[in-house]
């Protein structure tokens, strides 16, 4: 894992987070999604930084390349 991206059952119920915070990658995500800047996220949550959320967005993709997809057949 990313020395920036940790995981502890003791923090956020073992979720991936930005390392010595309790923001998770998830809601980095979501953030985005919705259409947060990065720059929004670190105004907005200043222990966060942009290396930080390149290093969420980097475990996310490392995540998914990893993952097994599933075809999806409509019935």
């Amino acid at each position: 894992m990313n020395a920036l991206i940790e995981s502890s059952p003791k923090v956020m119920l073992g979720k991936p987070v930005v390392a010595g915070t309790r923001i998770t990658v998830e809601f980095i995500l979501e953030e985005l999604a919705a259409g947060k800047t990065m720059q929004g996220l670190v105004d907005s949550h200043p222990r966060l930084s942009l290396s930080a959320i390149r290093a969420a967005l980097s475990y996310s993709a490392a995540v998914l390349r990893n993952d097994v997809v599933h075809e999806v057949v409509a019935a």
